[in-house]
């Protein structure tokens, strides 16, 4: 079932859960992630930043969009960091029913106007949009793109920015990072910070570079009102491991051989974190 994102959000939001938000950047990846949302009744939404979706090619919305109506969960699609209003246009054109304008690496006022500039065009054809405010870290180069320096989002500026922009949600900084952390490298969240935003601010919360967290920091900030959670790096290292082992094999080429088990592995990572974010069994709301 295709759903608009806040419509999604909406429920995640009235019921203290939070929606995982899969980064897929191809077509077993998108399989995967359906078949981990059905088999644990979990909402879904299928996220596509611009580089991956420069990867699989604009010609693959039309099978997603197909794989979400047919599916028996709830599913919105969502490009993930759009940079630009010309890609918001792209993923309205394209057939997301979500967008994200990110433009917290510049000023306040200038964040506001691009992003108010995109919440009145995909609104005017029913798309949802997410906002940011403040910047999330950057762990390595094959992370997304993100800060050298954390900056943490104020409260009274949340609610400013979401008054001031008309958007569906928000992802706020509170201490993440884009990538896998190093060793030497130990998150911690502000989740009193978390709860100050939230008792603010009345649209969901979302918390990107959810990858690689401990466990413990993320449920607690679900429990503490985070209602979507974008998770690409940690199913993509569980694909893609798996792949060099399969590979391991120099026998194999037939992709029907070599990618059923690497999907397997990246299933089992999305399901865990569908049980943390307390997403299991939530499809049955809707």
């Amino acid at each position: 079932m295709l759903m608009n994102g806040a419509d999604l959000l909406e429920v995640a939001n009235d019921n203290d859960f939070a929606i995982p938000a899969f980064n897929v950047s191809d077509w077993a990846m998108c399989q995967g992630v359906f078949a981990a949302s059905e088999e644990r009744r979990s909402p879904l939404i299928v996220a596509i930043h611009p580089d991956e979706l420069s990867h699989v090619g604009v010609e693959l919305m039309p099978a997603i969009v197909e794989r979400a109506h047919r599916s028996s969960v709830p599913v919105s699609i969502h490009l993930d960091h759009g940079a630009t209003y010309e890609q918001v246009l792209l993923a309205i054109k394209a057939g997301f029913t979500s967008a994200m304008l990110d433009g917290s690496m510049l000023p306040f006022e200038e964040n506001v106007a691009l992003t108010r500039r995109a919440v009145e065009a995909a609104h005017a054809v029913g798309l949802s949009v997410e906002g940011e405010l403040g910047t999330i870290g950057k762990t390595d180069g094959e992370a997304e793109d993100g800060a050298a320096e954390i900056i943490y989002t104020e409260p009274e500026d949340a609610v400013r920015f979401v008054e001031e922009t008309g958007v569906d949600s928000l992802a706020i900084a509170i201490g993440t990072c884009h990538g896998l952390y190093p060793a030497w490298m130990k998150p911690e969240l502000k989740l009193d910070l978390l709860v100050d935003i939230k008792a603010k601010v009345g649209v969901p919360l979302v918390l990107h570079g959810g990858s690689n967290n401990p466990d413990r920091e993320i449920g607690e900030a679900v429990k503490r009102g985070v209602n979507k959670i974008n998770i690409s790096s940690d199913i993509k290292v569980s694909y893609h491991a798996r792949m060099r082992e399969v590979l391991a094999d120099d026998s194999l080429r037939e992709p029907n051989s070599i990618q059923p088990a690497c999907v397997e592995a990246m299933r089992a990572t999305a399901a865990q974190k569908i049980d943390l974010f307390d997403a299991a069994g939530r499809a049955d709301l809707y």
